[in-house]
């Protein structure tokens, strides 16, 4: 198993490095990573909802599948908009050169039409009284964990770069690492027995290291190099980065696990030999993507 993870870690590392270079130098942002995210989020879609069938929930899938897809492409589109516009107007200022913000408004209006759409499906099918609340509510749930989630990150792409998308995964990544590194070395004391016994404080504090000094690395020499003549983040923005995304992450983790624990499963799928399912990759990512939006967004960082 242990092989096995190192083997597709590694493949899976080079192919999103590659596109990450690919889409730096692409004239158009997001145009090589934003069909990999599509494939992703969609196996991660399935596994939720697999996840919500084997507690006895059956959402209308399509809606899910479609409002997941229409938040990501509206986090995607808004800023390309906004940036045709603002050349448009001859650069000239105004809202619409606040591309994040009109990015969010999108996905805001998308989220509130994702929402309608999945109440009109369980209108559309409703016989007798009994699981409709739930249905939706799981529903709701899916299209807000995954899809809402993840437009944090695609916002960081288009905003500022693959820097600040690299900026996210090395840091949580490398928490992920950490924990289970110097988790399986030294852990001793349970951190969440009820929810997920294999995590130990002791991985929790390599966890912090880990992303800590892979913070240090990205901000004091990646960003630099990927984007010359940008300030230089001090040693509290980066340090107070490491640390947020890495606790963050956890979190998410953890709010994984709750999930799978509810549901009586081990792993959120089995698509990936040595990790489970897409969703036991990206789970981390789901929360720390927000708190490193914040950090890029108030100009903590970068």
């Amino acid at each position: 198993m242990l092989r096995w993870r190192l083997l597709l870690g590694t493949l899976l590392v080079a192919v999103v490095v590659g596109l990450c270079w690919l889409d730096h130098k692409a004239a158009l942002p997001g145009m090589y990573l934003f069909p990999m995210l599509v494939a992703g989020l969609w196996i991660a879609t399935r596994e939720v909802l697999e996840l919500a069938e084997a507690g006895g929930i059956r959402p209308v899938k399509w809606t899910v599948y479609l409002v997941n897809l229409l938040l990501i492409s509206a986090a995607w589109v808004s800023p390309l908009h906004c940036r045709l516009a603002v050349e448009g107007a001859g650069g000239s200022g105004g809202p619409s050169t606040n591309c994040a913000s009109c990015a969010s408004n999108w996905v805001l209006m998308a989220l509130a039409a994702g929402v309608g759409l999945i109440f009109l499906a369980e209108m559309r099918r409703f016989e007798r009284p009994g699981g409709v609340t739930v249905n939706a509510a799981a529903a709701v749930l899916a299209v807000v964990y995954l899809g809402m989630l993840v437009t944090f990150l695609i916002q960081v792409r288009m905003s500022w770069g693959i820097a600040g998308v690299a900026s996210v995964i090395l840091v949580t990544k490398m928490g992920d690492i950490g924990a289970y590194t110097v988790g399986r070395l030294i852990g001793r004391h349970k951190m969440a027995p009820g929810i997920s016994p294999g995590k130990t404080i002791e991985g929790a504090v390599g966890a912090l290291a880990f992303s800590v000094a892979a913070s240090a690395a990205t901000f004091l020499l990646l960003v630099p190099a990927m984007n010359p003549g940008a300030r230089t983040t001090s040693w509290l923005g980066w340090g107070s980065y490491g640390i947020a995304v890495c606790i963050s992450g956890m979190f998410g983790d953890l709010a994984e696990s709750l999930i799978k624990r509810d549901v009586k499963r081990k792993d959120s799928g089995s698509r990936i030999p040595g990790f489970g399912g897409v969703l036991d990759i990206v789970d981390s990512l789901l929360f720390a993507s927000p708190v490193a939006y914040a950090f890029w967004w108030f100009g903590l960082v970068g």
